[in-house]
């Protein structure tokens, strides 16, 4: 059994599941992995998700401790998100789950010549050399 918060799991993957349990924190801590952004840039980097879904997921991962949110005493205030050690161990997983993808499309799919830009972006983010 594992308890966090007064809140008891069967194991640890329903502990991963109930922390992201939805499509947008997952994109958000894929954003934050090549460096610290603010709260506008993140919005501009991830397509359809409203100002007001951003702000709840932020302050869910936050108090996770997923993420790290600093305030700049300046006008107008500065913030700035960024991972956490526990955050930044999820870089391993988007490893996995890039090459995970990549066998997925080989064997269901096929690979586009942009796959080079992707993959120039995932190196920089996480450090997959393909």
């Amino acid at each position: 059994m594992y308890i966090i918060n007064d809140k008891e799991y069967e194991c640890s993957v329903a502990v991963t599941l109930d922390i992201f349990n939805d499509k947008w924190k997952l994109s958000i801590i894929w954003n934050l992995l090549a460096e610290p952004k603010r709260f506008k840039d993140l919005h501009k980097s991830i397509s359809q998700i409203t100002q007001k879904t951003l702000t709840i997921k932020l302050k869910e991962l936050e108090e996770k401790n997923i993420i790290n949110r600093e305030v700049f005493a300046q006008v107008p205030p500065k913030v700035v998100y960024s991972l956490t050690p526990a955050g930044e161990r999820l870089r391993d997983v988007f490893k996995d789950m890039f090459e995970w993808g990549v066998s997925y499309v080989k064997e269901h799919g096929e690979i586009s010549q942009d796959h080079v830009t992707c993959e120039a972006t995932i190196s920089k983010k996480i450090g997959v050399r393909k």
